[in-house]
């Protein structure tokens, strides 16, 4: 059996990627899922006590982070868990102060709410110091320029990723492995920021192959497929550009396999599912 090493960023990411989209389950039968939430707890145990919260509410944060697409795509993963963690202890913190929900005491940021008190622990009395009582004639606030909202985050990537995964399994690649590596390329593409320093860095790492199972052929063809061949002959033409390039700027499902060269190739590699559902090349 494989020991996960928690502490590094890149086998965590990997983790959290095999774990969404393993099924249903696989959060609740895993053992390494369960390992992972006796680590948070010993992680953010302290942080959780400085707010006066127990290190399980900590890990029921984690645990609500871990789950997300944005988590797994970023560029340190621990570092989004540990700033969320310390969001969430703060507002739940602060909700028990002011006797409220989480979601309430979230609302109150920047906002000078005291904690919640008795009438009977001040002499005064309320109407002379709570300026729930006090009236102040200034509009500014009125007629002040209201908050933006905040931009929903772009979806056009997403739905490269989805399309090209779609692609690949259309071809005969597995499903499970072709959303792994696809994330897998796309969080390092991010880091990057440039397609073909993502292919070299991809095409030295060790883990990619491993983790789908998949032998360095199918792992190159997926990468080339995926960012575009690096060669220099083909930097001007849609073989160098890539299916998640080509997607972004408007090619569509049609396109990609219309293009024989890219659908041979892949489909060339697909791996071959085994009688116990596991894949192979």
């Amino acid at each position: 059996m494989t020991t996960t090493d928690f502490t590094d960023s890149e086998e965590l990411r990997m983790l959290l990627f095999d774990l969404a989209y393993s099924g249903p389950r696989t959060w609740r039968d895993d053992h390494r899922a369960a390992d992972l939430m006796t680590y948070t707890m010993e992680k953010y145990g302290t942080l959780a006590h400085k707010y006066g919260q127990e290190p399980t509410e900590a890990a029921a944060a984690a645990f609500e982070i871990m789950r997300m697409r944005s988590t797994r795509v970023a560029e340190d993963p621990w570092a989004v868990i540990t700033h969320a963690v310390e969001l969430t202890l703060i507002y739940e913190s602060r909700a028990e102060g002011l006797l409220c929900s989480t979601g309430q005491a979230r609302k109150t940021t920047g906002l000078d709410y005291h904690d919640a008190e008795r009438f009977s622990d001040r002499d005064s009395e309320i109407a002379d110091y709570h300026p729930a009582f006090q009236f102040h004639d200034n509009l500014d606030d009125i007629h002040g320029p209201r908050r933006p909202n905040n931009d929903p985050e772009p979806t056009n990537a997403y739905f490269a990723l989805d399309t090209a995964i779609k692609f690949f399994v259309e071809l005969g690649w597995v499903h499970r492995t072709v959303r792994l590596g696809v994330e897998y390329i796309a969080a390092r593409l991010d880091r990057c920021g440039d397609p073909r320093t993502a292919y070299v860095s991809l095409r030295r790492d060790g883990n990619g192959p491993g983790w789908l199972d998949v032998d360095q052929e199918a792992w190159l063809t997926m990468l080339r497929a995926m960012l575009g061949d690096p060669h220099t002959d083909y930097a001007e033409t849609a073989r160098g550009r890539g299916i998640l390039l080509r997607l972004v700027t408007g090619e569509c499902l049609t396109d990609l396999f219309e293009d024989r060269h890219l659908a041979d190739a892949v489909e060339a590699t697909a791996p071959v599912i085994k009688a116990s559902g596991e894949s192979h090349v």
